[in-house]
């Protein structure tokens, strides 16, 4: 039987018994891999996470089949940069991909060729490769998936889009179906993918596949079905109530795909993983909860993600995962899973979470983490952390007892702020210069029509 696995690949690697420097288990057969992102979700825009006015069963019962990681980040506060980390096992701002590509066609400005995706990987060893939805990850024809190591694609390149049929639209949002644009004859983006998904999985499940399928939803613009709306009629902000349909519409999506793996006899040997690309943004209504700040910023509401992942056969049935993990860590730890040895020579920032998560090995996978987005740049030292937010004073906040960032301890805490100052100077200087910077002028020369939505 087919193990499944959600996970990307990179190419230089081959399968083994053995990963990293530690010993992996070596799976009697090859498991499938599936990566759910979804985009600019909340934290707290889950019932798992205490949301109160609308549910996510679906999506929650990931969590119950498996685990949820109550401290997930991402590498990154915005989408492009966030999903290149997890593309890549590598911080993104190591390969100048510090920013979200600006929405114009640009022959330069993409996930840099020098860097090896996990498609790529799983691809070279034997996967079938699936890619559905939000690539946004270049434009031109050599950053597109089909380039990067999808054998199959159907989806968009832009950051956002309609999520009806588009009468007229650009080459950064049109539908593609692998190479080639293609008529626009579904109804709803959210449920058409969860059925592309669905059909794929049956259609690869007596061999080995990665299928990614990354939501727009529930990114703006704010599009909801009227059916999806009439559950919700009892909340009065009209963006929030769209947000709570557009949320519904994903949760069913998301249940179609693990209907379909137990319809096909492989949800026990199938590596699952749900995560968000960054926190909840200012324009849709989405709340991070108790967390402060949102998209863009470097405190936990911009990186702190709902994170849940599920391997009936393998991984514990509901557990919460305590110590910080990071969206880098969804490539090796799946590629471990299948049993790939990593022999590329850049050094991956992500760890196997698999030991872990198993109690095969005790400590944080983390003990530090870095972020940075131009003026933006936090520090995580275990539980501690150092702020700086948009060029502004820094700001030190003791996790363990404050993740609410409310209490500044920076006059406190003194030698400790030059000692995490130091290490995160250190950090930055092993870092690229920014290919491109997305804002104002970016923005003026986009493509997109009003009505295509189109930032990230």
């Amino acid at each position: 039987m087919v193990r499944t696995l959600l996970l990307l690949c990179l190419p230089l690697w081959a399968p083994a018994a053995a990963f990293g420097q530690g010993a992996a288990e070596a799976p009697a057969d090859r498991p499938n891999l599936i990566l759910i992102v979804s985009d600019d979700a909340g934290y707290g825009d889950f019932s798992l996470h205490g949301c109160a006015d609308f549910a996510t069963p679906r999506i929650d019962s990931i969590a119950e089949a498996g685990v949820r990681f109550r401290q997930a980040y991402v590498a990154a506060s915005v989408c492009s940069p966030s999903r290149a980390a997890i593309m890549t096992g590598r911080y993104p701002q190591r390969f100048g991909h510090e920013f979200n590509i600006p929405p114009r066609w640009s022959e330069t400005n993409g996930l840099p060729l020098t860097e090896t995706l996990l498609p790529e990987i799983l691809q070279r060893n034997g996967y079938r490769t699936v890619g559905l939805g939000k690539w946004h990850l270049g434009y031109a024809k050599a950053f597109q998936p089909m380039q990067r190591g999808f054998d199959a694609y159907f989806g968009f390149l832009q950051g956002a889009r309609s999520y009806w049929p588009l009468k007229k639209s650009t080459r950064l949002n049109r539908l593609r179906r692998d190479h080639e644009s293609i008529p626009e004859e579904f109804t709803y983006m959210t449920d058409a993918l969860g059925k592309e998904a669905a059909a794929y999985v049956a259609e690869n499940r007596d061999r080995p596949f990665f299928l990614y399928l990354a939501f727009n939803a529930v990114h703006t613009p704010m599009h909801a079905t009227e059916e999806d709306l009439a559950g919700f009629s009892g909340i009065d902000h009209e963006k929030r109530r769209k947000l709570a349909a557009m949320t519904r519409a994903m949760d069913r999506a998301v249940g179609v795909v693990l209907d379909a793996l137990e319809e096909n006899g492989i949800r026990d040997h199938t590596l699952l993983c749900f995560v968000n690309d960054n926190g909840g943004a200012t324009n849709n209504a989405s709340q991070n909860g108790v967390l402060r700040g949102t998209k863009g910023t470097p405190f936990e509401g911009g990186i702190r993600v709902p994170m849940l992942m599920q391997w009936p056969a393998r991984l514990p049935r509901g557990t919460i995962y305590d110590l910080p993990v990071s969206g880098l860590d969804l490539l090796p730890t799946f590629l471990a899973a299948g049993g790939i040895v990593r022999q590329s020579p850049l050094p991956l920032d992500g760890v196997d979470l698999l030991p872990y998560l198993r109690s095969k090995k005790a400590g944080r996978p983390h003990p530090q983490l870095f972020w940075r987005r131009g003026d933006n740049a936090a520090v995580r030292l275990k539980d501690w952390k150092l702020v700086r937010y948009k060029a502004g004073p820094w700001m030190l906040f003791d996790l363990a007892s404050d993740p609410q960032e409310e209490r500044n301890l920076v006059d406190q805490q003194k030698e400790r702020v030059v000692s995490m100052q130091a290490m995160l100077e250190a950090f930055e200087t092993t870092l690229e210069a920014p290919r491109w910077r997305f804002g104002k002028k970016a923005a003026e020369k986009s493509e997109k029509p009003a009505s295509s939505g189109g930032g990230g």
